[in-house]
This record gives C-alpha cells, structure tokens and sequence, in this order.
C-alpha cells in the first residue's frame, strides 16, 4: 500500500524534477545516480501521509520530504565506503563504480542538497522543522559511530544494538512522521505520538532488514545477502547467536569473523549456526512486537478512522516486505 497514486505520481515527478546539473559534473553525476536510483522512498510517503491526516495540500511538503530523502540517500553513500559494499538496490555502489573520493565528496554535496529543500519548508514552521532535522541527524551519525564501534566488540548486548538501530535507522521515521504532522497543523500530542508509532516500525524495519540480510531473496532484496556476515556486523541475529552459543559454536564464529577466504563459505556456515539455534524465530518475534506496538499507537491519533487508514496501511506494507 502507498500513498493514493495521483499523490505518489505527483511526488515522484517533483523529485524527479529536482535540478542537480551544476558544475563540476563529476561531483554531481553521482548524485544523479544515486537519486535516479529507485529505492523505496519510504521517508517521502511517511511524511506526506502523515500530512495527509490533518490538510489536504501535500505539494506544500514535498521540498521537505525531498529533503529527507536526499540526505537518507547520502548516508547510504557513505555507509557503502565504509561496508565495502558492492550493491546497493541492484546497481554498483557509487565507490565501486567511481571511486572512495568521489562516493565522499558527492555525499557531502547531497547533505548540503538536502539542506537546501528542508529550509524550503512553509515558513510559519521552518525553525522547528529545520531544528528536527538538525538534531535527527546528528543522531544518525551517532548510530553508525556506535555501529563501527561494535564490529570490534563481542560484548554486544541486545539493548546496546537496538539503542544503535534507534538512532541509525528509526529517528529518521520518526522525524518524517513528526514533520509531516506539524506542518499539517497536528497538536504535540499527536505530534509525538506520529513520532513514536515512526520509532516502532523503524526499529521493526530494521530487525525485518537483518533478517532479510541472512534469509531474503538477492533477486529482490537489491543487496548481496550476508553482507552483514561478511563485515561482521553485530546485528541482533548474530548478538543472540552468540548469546545462545555452545562453546564450541563460540570459537567457531570467532574463527569466521577472521576468516579472509571465500564469503560464501562464511556466510553458509555462520547462517547454519543462527538455523541451529532458532535465531530467525528470535529476531523476528522481536520485530512483530515492536510492529504490533506501532500498530496500537495509532489508536491514540485525534484523527478520524478514515484517514488514517492510508498511513497505517503504509506501515503495515513497510513491514511486510520482501527488499
């Protein structure tokens, strides 16, 4: 389910609209590439949707939503650099197709870009809305800090991780929500309800993507499977594994995570681990709780049942998906 099609087709020509041809065109081509890219512009729709409980104009927040996805887009540029990553939703990665300096500077550029559509925001909420996004995204490169953190640690806790994946992934979701919400004139309360309902399915988002990492189709899922695995990511999957390991499970995953040889023979024997200890099983009650949390706030919304129907049927699809 996405926003009503007339709305999306709208969104969509709009940023494909958006102007990036500036000189020197070799910091801009990627930019171009990577915004041309697909992706599921989950942030766009969760802030136009959650506009669209309250007003009925959403082209007065596409430059914001614009905004918001611009910048997601730029941590994923950066992310890839420092994953090595080969793939991002089925095309060369930026780094592999140009190189680290250009996926670096073009990625700056994107943050300044992004910037640039949020300060075009209605100007009776600019201030507020450019102080959410200020705070959000210093709160993003706060998680992938504790995210590189963690790959030289094995003392991971689960709470540590989901605090990381807080940050990282769901303060956006929530930001989206909660922007879209004051600008379609929405009361505090329901303005941080918006923004819990975006922590919830942001951080059963994120459990569904690691779980997609270790178990989802490659053909759909846009990126190599086992990634995770291959960097020694401490996702949940792997933090429970070594949780519920048997010492001889424990010396074997400590012996993949040094392991310089072929991926797809860790990735096989480190899956066969998390098949044996019933790791998929874990993670996933984990994000159907979390999912049925976001579901039941939105009983709290002051908004007729008709209009919410749009966006909460958006966050069910956001979970329930197989890329």
């Amino acid at each position: 389910m996405h926003m009503n099609s007339d709305i999306s087709t709208r969104f969509q020509d709009f940023f494909r609209s958006l102007d990036y041809k500036r000189a020197p065109l070799p910091l801009y081509l990627p930019v171009e590439y990577t915004l041309d890219g697909g992706g599921k512009r989950l942030r766009p729709q969760l802030l136009i949707l959650s506009y669209l409980l309250y007003k009925d104009k959403p082209e007065d927040v596409f430059n914001v939503a614009a905004g918001m996805e611009i910048f997601h887009n730029f941590t994923l540029l950066h992310d890839d650099v420092m994953d090595n990553a080969d793939v991002r939703r089925s095309k060369p990665t930026v780094h592999k197709k140009w190189n680290n300096n250009v996926a670096i500077l073009s990625g700056d550029a994107m943050q300044i870009l992004a910037y640039r559509y949020i300060a075009l925001a209605p100007s009776e909420f600019s201030k507020e809305i450019l102080d959410i996004a200020s705070e959000t995204f210093l709160q993003i490169i706060e998680g992938q800090q504790y995210d590189m953190d963690f790959e030289s640690r094995n003392d991971v806790s689960p709470e540590e991780y989901m605090e990381m994946i807080r940050l990282k992934t769901s303060v956006l979701l929530a930001a989206c929500m909660k922007m879209g919400g004051l600008m379609g004139g929405a009361s505090r309360k329901d303005c941080d309800i918006l923004y819990n309902i975006g922590i919830n399915a942001g951080l059963a988002f994120q459990l569904q993507d690691d779980l997609l990492d270790v178990y989802g189709n490659p053909d759909t899922f846009g990126k190599q499977i086992g990634g995770d695995i291959c960097c020694n990511k401490k996702t949940y999957m792997y933090i429970n594994a070594r949780r519920k390991a048997t010492p001889q499970m424990l010396a074997q995953l400590d012996g993949w995570e040094e392991w310089k040889g072929d991926k797809k023979l860790k990735i096989q024997a480190v899956t066969e681990i998390y098949d044996s200890l019933g790791i998929k099983e874990i993670c996933k009650q984990k994000s159907d709780a979390l999912f049925t949390r976001a579901l039941s706030l939105f009983d709290e919304l002051d908004v007729p049942s008709d209009r919410k129907d749009p966006l909460k049927q958006f966050v069910v699809s956001m979970i329930n998906r197989e890329k």
